[in-house]
């Protein structure tokens, strides 16, 4: 607005809001890019959060979606058997909470494990016969037994495990990674998902793999089976790569013009995507093209990492990942959601799982990269020791339990072959050593080098980490 014969410019009220807000953005992003100051990482490769010297360098998180019963597979409990058909005593149920779908039960039989468990390795780890290539790599995990939650049913509890919050928006543990510590690999993302094709149960939504509040190129990246692994990367027919070489100068052009106008973060971080595209148009086929591994890993993993979106498939896809240096590859396998005729689907399951579990843990060891990489598997949490719905001896069904369940890590500094926490003889409480979900998570970030306590960011006048104001480091798991 210009007044009378001055040609003053008077701005209206609308100009002056938007020129205030370049100020403030100004500063917003003096703060982010002061990175040593405030504690938050820039968004520009190379930023390092590290804290002591790392243990690990990256993380193959194996998520079992929809909760495996850790009776019929690591928590060896044969007072279940003995006392089959029995109620479940109060004084051990001790009126904790139950999912809708059993509170209306007037009986909650005990229900012990149709399967047989035998000891394994140095620490003579009991392992159910659904596990038989687990055996061969008990000497290189750590079985932690008493893992408890917060979250009863599976959508908090996923979200709860994979961004330490029951609620949505916040970012996931990779997203976390990939920002405090950045990529080493700068034609890969830093964070990969993988899903198991054709295995159902449980819905996966991409806020499990979201960044939350985090800057939008720290984000999951999900790959799919088929021609295109990642969608929309592929240039448009007709359009050769020199083409859209020039295409994203002239766009990153444009975009760095409206970042010097109004000065918002995201949108350099929308120019890093699309240079990460660009790259990821020549490196990802490469990385996905498994023809050239020898026979010797297809017969590993087993005859199934030759058909891709399978499990084992996909954890031979993880190796080949971290091999190129992508810091945090997760996978999720569902289908372990089994209220009813457990036994015959948590057979199937293992059949999917085992021996691709066990032949990554053993294939990153030969390779020299079980040491700096650490791989996690479990579920979101455990299952009842008693029967939902009808009990038989061959036939019975479990439902949720957060007060206890098992999972497993190997390598990245993690105690290799011992055994940790213990669960009373019901597998219903945890009466030795509990380990919480945000304590899972320190210890991860630990690994890393990185302090969970430090490792913030501030959003809407707060500092949030994935731990929240919760969780410690178990020191007794760390080599």
């Amino acid at each position: 607005m210009k007044n009378g014969s001055h040609d003053q410019w008077i701005p209206t009220r609308r100009e002056f809001l938007a020129r205030s807000g370049l100020g403030l953005g100004a500063v917003g992003l003096s703060t982010l890019l002061n990175a040593g100051a405030t504690g938050q990482a820039a968004s520009g490769k190379g930023t390092r959060f590290l804290h002591f010297a790392p243990r690990a360098k990256r993380v193959i998180y194996l998520f079992q979606s929809g909760a495996p019963s850790q009776i019929e597979l690591f928590d060896h409990k044969p007072v279940l058997n003995e006392r089959f058909g029995e109620e479940l005593p109060e004084s051990v149920r001790r009126g904790q909470r139950l999912t809708g779908m059993t509170a209306g039960q007037s009986s909650f039989p005990l229900a012990g494990s149709k399967f047989s468990f035998r000891r394994h390795g140095q620490a003579g780890t009991w392992l159910s016969e659904l596990l038989p290539h687990h055996a061969k790599i008990v000497d290189e995990i750590c079985l932690v037994r008493s893992m408890q939650t917060d979250a009863i049913n599976h959508d908090p509890a996923t979200m709860f495990l994979q961004t330490g919050s029951q609620f949505p928006g916040r970012p996931s543990m990779g997203s976390w990674i990939d920002y405090g510590l950045g990529s080493e690999n700068e034609n890969l993302p830093a964070f990969i998902v993988l899903i198991t094709k054709e295995r159902y149960g449980q819905p996966l939504y991409s806020r499990l793999w979201g960044n939350g509040f985090l800057p939008s190129h720290h984000q999951g990246v999900q790959f799919r089976t088929g021609k295109e692994p990642v969608l929309y990367l592929n240039d448009p027919a007709g359009v050769n790569r020199g083409d859209r070489a020039v295409q994203l100068d002239v766009l990153r052009t444009l975009q760095q013009r409206q970042f010097e106008r109004v000065r918002d973060p995201e949108i350099e971080a929308r120019i890093a995507q699309y240079e990460m595209a660009f790259r990821m148009q020549t490196s990802v086929p490469e990385l996905t093209d498994t023809s050239n591994e020898p026979e010797s890993v297809y017969e590993l993993y087993g005859k199934a990492s030759r058909d891709p979106g399978s499990f084992a498939a996909n954890c031979l896809l993880a190796r080949r990942m971290v091999e190129q240096g992508v810091r945090f590859v997760q996978l999720y396998h569902r289908g372990w959601d089994q209220h009813d005729d457990l036994p015959k689907g948590i057979q199937r399951q293992c059949q999917d799982t085992d021996q691709a579990s066990a032949a990554l843990v053993l294939d990153l060891k030969q390779r020299g990269l079980l040491d700096e990489t650490l791989v996690i598997w479990g579920g979101e949490f455990g299952r009842t020791n008693y029967s939902q719905g009808d009990l038989t001896r061959e036939n019975y069904g479990r439902d949720h339990h957060p007060k206890c369940f098992s999972i497993w890590m190997a390598g990245g500094g993690i105690r290799a072959g011992i055994n940790y926490g213990q669960t009373d003889e019901f597998s219903y409480n945890v009466v030795e050593q509990p380990v919480h979900v945000h304590d899972l998570q320190a210890t991860m970030l630990h690994a890393l080098g990185i302090d969970h306590e430090r490792l913030t960011y501030r959003f809407q006048g707060r500092r949030f980490r994935l731990t929240d104001v919760h969780g410690h480091v178990v020191t007794p798991l760390l080599a």
